[in-house]
C-alpha cells in the first residue's frame, strides 16, 4: 500500500466566469516501514493550460510559475499519464490538503475526457486533522497554520506543488497513528459528482488504458524513486 500526498497549482481567477486550469502537479509517495510512513519518491510536472494558454500576471505572482515553464510542458492528460505510471500498480490512498484540489482534478479530467477511474480512496487531510483535534467546522486550518500548530517547519515555497505536497506529507507523517482512511470511488462522492463546473459535449471519454497511448510529453516530469 502506498500513500500518495499531492498538491495542485492552478491559474488564478479574478473575475466571475474565468476558468481555473491546473498548471502544476506535485506528489509525494510514502510507504510503511516498521509501521511508520517513509518517503519513497517524489513527482513534479508542469501542465500546459489549453483553455487560456497565456498565464496572467496574477498567476505568476501567486505561484512563481512562468509562461516558459508551462509552454514546454505537456497537456493535463500527458501529465496524469506520467503521474499514474509513477504511482505504480499497487493499491494506494490519495491524500490532499482540503477539498479544492480533489474537486478541480475531477472537473478537469471530465472536461478533457480523461478517465477518473484512478482517483480512488481519496482523503482530505485537513478534515482528518480537524477530526483528530476535535476542531469546529469553521476552524479548518490552512497548511501553514497547521504546520505551526504541530511545530513542524515549513520548507520550500508556498503555492508550489511539490513543496506544498512535501509539507502536507510532514503533517501526514506526524498524525499517521491518529488517522482513519476512507476507501471510496468518484461515483460514491455525491458532492463531487454534482459540482461539475465545466460542461462539454464534444470531448471523447477516454478509457483508463487510453492514458498509455497519449503522445510523449513535450517536457518530462521530474520525479525521484
Amino acid at each position: 500500500m502506498s500513500y500518495i500526498v499531492y498538491d495542485l497549482e492552478m491559474t488564478v481567477r479574478r473575475k466571475k466566469g474565468q476558468v481555473a486550469e491546473i498548471i502544476e502537479i506535485g506528489a509525494v509517495k510514502l510507504k510503511l516501514e516498521d509501521g511508520a510512513p517513509k518517503l519513497a519518491g517524489t513527482f513534479q510536472s508542469f501542465v500546459r493550460p489549453v483553455i487560456v494558454p497565456q498565464l496572467s500576471a496574477d498567476t505568476t505572482a501567486f505561484t512563481g510559475i512562468t509562461q516558459q515553464d508551462v509552454n514546454g510542458a505537456g497537456t493535463l492528460a500527458e501529465a496524469i499519464r506520467s503521474w499514474v505510471e509513477w504511482m505504480g500498480p499497487e493499491q494506494y490512498f490519495l491524500i490532499a490538503w482540503g477539498p479544492d484540489d480533489h474537486r478541480q482534478l475531477v472537473q478537469e479530467c471530465r472536461h478533457h475526457g480523461i478517465s477518473t477511474d484512478w482517483i480512488l480512496n481519496h482523503n482530505n487531510l485537513q478534515k482528518m486533522l480537524s477530526k483528530a483535534f476535535k476542531l469546529e467546522k469553521h476552524q479548518q486550518l490552512g497548511l501553514k497554520p497547521a504546520l505551526e500548530m504541530l511545530e513542524l517547519p515549513f520548507s520550500g515555497s508556498h503555492h508550489r506543488a511539490l513543496d506544498d505536497a512535501l509539507n502536507t506529507a510532514q503533517i501526514f507523517t506526524k498524525l499517521f497513528d491518529q488517522l482513519q482512511f476512507r476507501r471510496n470511488k468518484i461515483s460514491e462522492e455525491a458532492k463531487v459528482e454534482t459540482e461539475v463546473v465545466y460542461k462539454t459535449e464534444h470531448f471523447e471519454n477516454l478509457p483508463f488504458a487510453g492514458l498509455a497511448r497519449l503522445l510523449p510529453e513535450a517536457k518530462p516530469p521530474r520525479h525521484e524513486d
